[in-house]
């Protein structure tokens, strides 16, 4: 505090501390942002994005977040990351750097570009912390809006911890749903879908999400007037301000660069969306962005002079100095040592951020040039040898890559030489590809001892009492016997609530253990998906439905952006085992009969596809992911909820191994690959065939994600020395997958006979009725014709031409 000037008498010393501190954090990371521009100019980083303009609103934000909160948020929150003591100016360059050490860079150990931020809920052993004794952070993704299905999921779980009497006894997730989910958007993004469909659920839910809309005017180089009507989304949205007699929003409005202002409404959102449980839209306007959108260009481009002066003159760090000394009454020279000292530690953050990155990287190249300083002058090939050596020694900025390729390059010189020093490289080479798969590719799936790979495989069980009963029915039973036996398993979405859903799942089920655990949804395939990622992220066993797989199209992008990757975008950080329940394969018509599997398998490596056959290997694997960390699609057969099947003794207990096909028939002339309902399909093709003389082995995947992790299908080609992959998917879909799985990566290649065939659906989608089925996808006469002509190359005098 200044001694020769007082300050003014509504500001207490400790109130003046924390405003001090505030502009301190704020010149901080507005320092960071800076410099970090600066390193991408210098060639060391690759991308830069910053929050600079945003960094009042974020300090504001962080002054009414607690522990067990939840933030989902997109790449501008540096400084309230800062703010809640979850990010250090350190870490946040290196992150820049791409710095893979979890230490260094905890949010995504270097697997994002910078602005992409997280904290670790679980523990080292995949264990999920003490959420509700820390600050949470989901982890970001680039995709604009993407964030915000996420953020209605963890909103949606404060209620259901709130309003769930049995779910009160789990403190470690939630405190009584005392927890508030903070989102942030940038202003252009609220023109996304994800944006209007999450904001329309949350008020339909009435949860407690607080919303944050940092508007400068722009998205990247586009004004406003291109993105939102009225020019303002508080005034586009205002339908939603709740009054005395309809549920809705809080709507608040605030300027970005109003210190006090922001401090104050931030407090009266956060008291009304915390103790009320009600959604709140907080738009921040008249925000500015000094840097322009990226590193990647300049906003002067776009931007008027009179704009550029106008947010030069109503940049929010530079407000905020001004109020400090007019209103509170700080010398300028004691704001000036404020900054000194902030941008000194920014630079401070920067050079061991960059000092530790270098210094990882440069023990390999070390060791590198080490052993190539032993093989220079003993070979042929000495002078290019040393020419490698003394590339990779003057390298500016070297990279774990340019060690990578001087090791391999020197091995390509030393094929025809034995020394100890060559031993020595191959040695590296083979340590350090392990090190990058851990850097770069790991986390695909769990690695804990939750991980479905590890779940205890506990067969079904019958016996003569083992009744006969509709698949749905079996599938009802599976249902119930999870909700009771553990009250965080809920299941929600269109049609499940209420009557059940559209094939009777779940019948009977919302009367007998209430709406919260079993509830219906809007028609909002993108967030029914955030709403199941949420809750899964905050402990949570939701079984979200798609009603049909031709549907999932509408959620891909949250699938495929968010859920698939957040292991491995996290090296293990963050979970969320989502069971995606749908319906899909045969029935009738272009939109009820979907079989899109290969769009799955591209575009959802991460979750697990299951498809089962029929409704009680479709209960083993619900009952399997219930007790795994995964996440999963399972896909039921339309067409077999009707077909009569025996319901396990053990309908709740009962596992099935992921990854591990099942062999439906022996056979010694085909191996037929199959699932879903292609097995009936299959099968009734086989045992046509064998009474023509042709024994065919017909396997059911069941798991195409993970696929046959044994190698059983080889085993049975090896003895047939004949494949067929079918499925109804289209040409080059996932019939190619398994293919590329048997031939490729199980070498099944070398142990065939004959040519592989693919039979798959048509290129069109299929047409309506039976005849439309029947003509559009694959027929058991199309698989006896193809199997049988598979015979005729092989002997065409016992299997003469059928056609």
């Amino acid at each position: 505090m200044s001694a020769t000037k007082e300050v003014k008498a509504r500001f207490s010393q400790v109130k003046v501390k924390e405003i001090l501190s505030d502009y301190r954090l704020a010149v901080e990371s507005r320092e960071a942002s800076l410099i970090g521009r600066k390193e991408v100019f210098m060639g060391k980083a690759k991308f830069g994005i910053f929050g600079d303009g945003k960094e009042l609103a974020q300090i504001a934000m962080a002054r009414v977040f607690k522990n067990g909160d939840f933030r989902s948020g997109y790449y501008r929150d540096q400084t309230f990351m800062f703010a809640i003591g979850e990010l250090t100016i350190q870490q946040f360059f290196a992150q820049l750097y791409a710095h893979t050490d979890l230490e260094a860079d905890p949010s995504t150990a270097g697997r994002l570009m910078t602005g992409h931020f997280g904290t670790r809920t679980l523990d080292e052993y995949g264990k999920f912390k003490a959420l509700s004794d820390i600050k949470n952070s989901s982890a970001d993704i680039s995709p604009t809006a993407g964030q915000m299905p996420r953020l209605l999921g963890l909103a949606y779980a404060s209620k259901l911890y709130r309003q769930n009497d049995a779910l009160h006894a789990y403190e470690n997730f939630s405190k009584n749903g005392n927890e508030i989910a903070f989102g942030t958007i940038g202003n252009a993004s609220t023109s996304e879908g994800m944006f209007f469909e999450a904001i329309n659920a949350a008020g339909v839910l009435q949860v407690p999400m607080l919303m944050s809309i940092w508007d400068d005017d722009y998205g990247i180089s586009v004004p406003q007037e291109y993105h939102t009507t009225k020019g303002s989304i508080s005034k586009l949205l205002a339908g939603l301000q709740r009054n005395e007699n309809e549920k809705g929003f809080e709507i608040f409005t605030v300027k970005g660069w109003d210190y006090m202002a922001l401090v104050d409404t931030y407090q009266r959102a956060e008291k009304v969306c915390r103790e009320e449980h009600v959604p709140v839209l907080l738009h921040v306007q008249e925000m500015t962005q000094p840097q322009g959108h990226s590193t990647s260009g300049s906003h002067e481009r776009y931007k008027s002079k009179e704009r550029l002066a106008w947010e030069a003159d109503h940049d929010c760090v530079k407000k905020m100095r001004e109020w400090i000394i007019d209103e509170v009454n700080i010398l300028p020279e004691e704001v000036e040592a404020i900054e000194r000292e902030a941008k000194q530690a920014a630079k401070e953050a920067r050079d061991k951020a960059w000092r530790a990155f270098t210094d990882d990287v440069k023990k390999d190249q070390h060791i590198i040039t080490g052993i190539l300083d032993k093989i220079v002058g003993e070979g042929k090939s000495s002078d290019s040898l040393e020419n490698i050596k003394n590339d990779l020694l003057t390298t500016i900025n070297p990279t774990r890559l340019d060690t990578m390729k001087a090791a391999k390059k020197a091995l390509r010189y030393l094929r025809d030489e034995s020394s100890d020093a060559k031993l020595e490289l191959l040695a590296w080479l083979a340590s350090a590809e392990g090190d990058n798969y851990s850097r770069y590719s790991s986390h695909v799936y769990s690695a804990s001892d939750d991980s479905a790979f590890k779940v205890e495989i506990v067969p079904a069980q019958y016996s003569e009492s083992s009744s006969i009963v509709d698949g749905r029915e079996v599938l009802q039973a599976c249902f119930d016997a999870a909700l009771t036996r553990n009250p965080l398993v809920l299941a929600f979405g269109e049609d499940v609530g209420k009557i059940g859903d559209v094939n009777q799942g779940f019948a009977g089920l919302q009367a007998k253990h209430g709406e919260l655990r079993v509830t219906d949804t809007g028609i909002r395939e993108c967030t029914i998906i955030g709403q199941g990622i949420g809750a899964a992220l905050r402990g949570l066993r939701p079984i979200a439905e798609i009603q049909y797989l031709d549907y999932f199209i509408y959620a891909l992008p949250t699938l495929s952006d968010d859920l698939a990757c957040l292991q491995y975008r996290t090296k293990g950080g963050q979970k969320a085992p989502l069971i995606i329940r749908t319906r899909g394969h045969r029935l009738e018509g272009v939109w009820h009969a979907g079989s899109q599997i290969g769009m799955l398998l591209h575009s959802l490596r991460g979750i697990m596809i299951l498809v089962p056959r029929n409704m009680t290997q479709a209960a083993g694997f619900y009952n399997t992911m219930l007790r795994a960390d995964d996440p999963a699609v399972i896909i039921e057969c339309l067409n077999g909820y009707r077909l009569k099947e025996r319901v396990p003794d053990n309908i709740g207990e009962f596992t099935l191994p992921v990854g591990v096909p099942e062999v439906l028939k022996e056979g010694s002339d085909v191996t037929v690959v199959t699932y879903g309902s292609m097995c009936r399909v299959v099968m009734e093709a086989a045992n046509e065939l064998e009474h023509f003389g042709i024994s065919c082995e017909v396997i059911d995947v069941q798991s195409l994600l993970p696929f046959d992790i044994h190698h059983r299908i080889v085993e049975s080609i090896k003895k047939t020395n004949r494949v067929i992959f079918a499925d109804e998917d289209i040409p080059g879909g996932a019939t190619s997958f398994m293919m590329q799985q048997v031939l490729e990566v199980q070498d099944g290649y070398q142990y065939l006979d004959s040519k592989p065939i693919t039979i798959t659906a048509k290129e069109h989608r299929p047409a309506y009725a039976s005849d439309g089925d029947y003509f559009s996808k694959p027929n058991a006469e199309e698989v006896f014709e193809n199997v049988y002509q598979l015979m005729v190359e092989v002997n065409p005098q016992r299997f003469p031409s059928l056609y």
